[in-house]
């Protein structure tokens, strides 16, 4: 009896094992590594809700190359340490493809562990997929084989809103402040060669640098923005450090005009709207709600209905999917090894409007039209608020596919 009881626990645990293992061959797990608590959440949480919704439209069509998508979370608390663990969690547990975004440091930490990992462990291929880190060194001198980006760099987006900057006469002292990490850094390099360049006689009246999403009050960095006298802010901060400075600001009663790349994040909508700031902070990234085109609104508006608690979105990620599930429908693998070939030089309709885009292989940048925008209260024939503020992004200007094309120092290492 004690053997049959031995037995059948055995052949219990052997039909587990091979379940697991057949749910494993038959599903391709997806690891986001972003920050889910702390002072990043909010922004992270909003590329969890986007990710579980995409891949919930994948399987609905019977998944990709034969596989179920599964998308896991990874906390890493905005700090690269940390998410180096969780990326070698990851890859135990069975996921060769990583999804990441914040921050910077983060981007350059992942991307670095991931090629040394591939040349340890040739045929046992990770790639990256990065979202929003924006630091120019990951596709110039820190460029990987393994590594491709949907955000386009500090410098291409600086390089856009500083031509628009150019033409606007009330723009006379600048201030400039951005969370202190390697992409705020970038920000505010950018933004003092380029406005050199092209209006050498703006003042630069504040070059501020401020700890990565641990300030709660503002107020301070408010004031000597007031006493500079400036009458222009160029900021990269994005999450609860443009909600907050913004937040700041309105208290103050600051008057200046904003310029962000990040301005659409989570958060800082509302706080655009309670400081009454109407058309006078501008963001600039791959496309806004009330563009007029179909198919984005429709899957937009699909996405917020199901997370209206936080209705916001990122046009890039969708863009990123999009191409990664085709690319893998092509090679009809989910191996890197066998994909990845097949999204460089990828063309790609843009999310928001439907212009064409491209992955340059050189450098694994997704190059794309960019547009600068402004929010305010609706329009008529605006479908879209956002974050239920009754407010929208107005189109500024919107910058071509072709102009967005700065060159790179990239010297990628192939396998």
């Amino acid at each position: 009896m004690k053997n049959a009881f031995h037995s059948s626990a055995l052949a219990l645990a052997m039909m587990g094992a091979f379940a697991v293992q057949a749910h494993a061959q038959d599903t391709l797990k997806i690891a986001y590594i972003d920050p889910l608590s702390g002072g990043g959440a909010s922004i992270g949480q909003i590329g969890m809700n986007q990710l579980n919704f995409i891949a919930d439209e994948v399987n609905a069509k019977g998944g990709v190359a034969g596989k179920k998508v599964q998308i896991v979370g990874y906390d890493n608390q905005t700090n690269p340490q940390i998410s180096l663990v969780q990326v070698q969690k990851a890859i135990d547990e069975g996921a060769q493809v990583i999804v990441q975004g914040n921050g910077s440091s983060v981007a350059v930490a992942v991307s670095d562990f991931i090629t040394k990992y591939n040349d340890r462990n040739p045929g046992a291929n990770i790639v990256h997929l990065n979202y929003a880190a924006i630091d120019p060194v990951l596709t110039n001198e820190k460029c990987s084989y393994w590594h491709f980006t949907w955000d386009a760099s500090a410098d291409i987006k600086m390089e856009a809103l500083t031509n628009f900057i150019k033409d606007k006469q009330d723009v006379k002292k600048v201030y400039l402040i951005s969370q202190d990490y390697s992409f705020g850094h970038a920000v505010a390099g950018a933004a003092k060669r380029m406005l050199q360049e092209k209006r050498s006689d703006v003042e630069i009246v504040g070059d501020e640098f401020h700890p990565l999403v641990k300030i709660t009050d503002f107020a301070p960095y408010v004031a000597k923005i007031q006493a500079s006298g400036a009458d222009t802010v160029i900021t990269g901060n994005w999450g609860q450090d443009l909600a907050l400075l913004i937040k700041a600001a309105g208290q103050a009663g600051l008057d200046v005009d904003w310029y962000t790349f990040y301005a659409g994040g989570a958060g800082a909508p509302t706080a655009i709207k309670q400081a009454g700031l109407e058309n006078r902070v501008f963001q600039i990234n791959e496309g806004i709600n009330n563009q007029g085109y179909g198919p984005a609104e429709e899957r937009a508006d699909a996405l917020m209905k199901r997370f209206s608690d936080a209705p916001v979105y990122y046009p890039r990620m969708f863009n990123m999917m999009d191409m990664v599930f085709k690319a893998m429908a092509e090679a009809n693998s989910v191996d890197p090894g066998d994909f990845v070939p097949v999204l460089e030089n990828m063309k790609h309709d843009s999310f928001a409007a439907g212009d064409e885009g491209f992955m340059r292989a050189d450098d694994h940048q997704f190059f794309q039209p960019l547009y600068i925008s402004t929010l305010g209260a609706l329009e008529e024939g605006q479908k879209f608020d956002e974050e239920h503020t009754g407010w929208g992004w107005k189109m500024a200007a919107s910058v071509p596919t072709e102009s967005t094309l700065l060159p790179t120092t990239c010297q990628m290492k192939r396998p």
